[in-house]
Formats: C-alpha cells, structure tokens, sequence
C-alpha cells in the first residue's frame, strides 16, 4: 500500500504594496477627472433674463458688486458686508488699477432699487464704461 504525501496548500495572501499601488492610480484618476463647481458665497435670488449669457474666460473678470436684499453691500475677495460709504473708495481705487474696467452687479432681485442705482452711479463716476448685472436664465426656469 502506498500512501500519497498531500502537499500543504499555502494560504491565500494579498499582497498590500500592488493593492496600495492600484489604490493610488484610482485616486490620481478620480482628481484629474474631477470638475469643481464654483459656488457663490452668498445666496441671492437673481432676477431672470431672457437674454442672460454665460461669463466665460476674461484677460481682466469684472468687478463684483453683490447686493444683498437688504440693503448691504459686499465687493472684494473677502466680500465682508458694508456701507455705499465703505464700499465707494473701495470700487474707485480697484477702477483706477484696471484699464477698461468692467464692473458687474450681482443683486437680490429683493434689492432696493437705489441700492443699485447708486452703484450704478459709482461706476459712471469711476469711468467704467462697461456695465452688466448677473441675472439667471428665464429659459432653464420654464418662465
């Protein structure tokens, strides 16, 4: 009689280094296929246009005046809250910097209507020709 020696089955394994090299690519991919989103800082609800047109890629963006339904105004990266006084040398002196500045209005269509010609106004003063107002696309909206 002959017995047969079985052989030891060595026990699965896996192996961490290729599971961590594998992992690593899945991520570079996932970051480099990844679009972000800008997303306001501030909630405003935009009126509609029926012939609002997308920002694309400018040498010189315009500068941002938001207006909140209440009456404040922000402008500046840090967009803190201030008053027409506050906000007047402000918009002035980013004007004299940029040579055929753009200045944009983004107001809650809650805004006081004053608030934005006094804006409006600034910008005649500070020689800006070019003058827009973010507004959101009626035709998206179904209106």
């Amino acid at each position: 009689m002959k017995f047969s020696v079985r052989k030891r089955r060595t026990a699965p394994a896996v192996i961490i280094v290729a599971l961590i090299d594998v992992l690593v690519v899945l991520l570079i991919f996932l970051m480099v296929t990844t679009t972000f989103k800008q997303q306001p800082l501030l909630k405003l609800a935009l009126p509609e246009s029926a012939t609002a047109q997308k920002s694309g890629a400018e040498e010189h963006p315009p500068l941002v005046v938001n207006i909140e339904a209440s009456g404040v105004y922000r402008f500046g990266e840090k967009n803190l809250p201030m008053t027409f006084e506050q906000l007047r040398p402000q918009v002035l002196a980013a004007a004299a910097k940029i040579p055929d500045a753009k200045l944009a209005i983004r107001a809650d269509k809650l805004a006081p209507w004053d608030s934005i010609v006094k804006v409006m106004d600034l910008a005649k003063e500070a020689k800006i020709k070019n003058l827009s107002a973010f507004t959101k696309d009626a035709a998206k909206t179904g209106n």
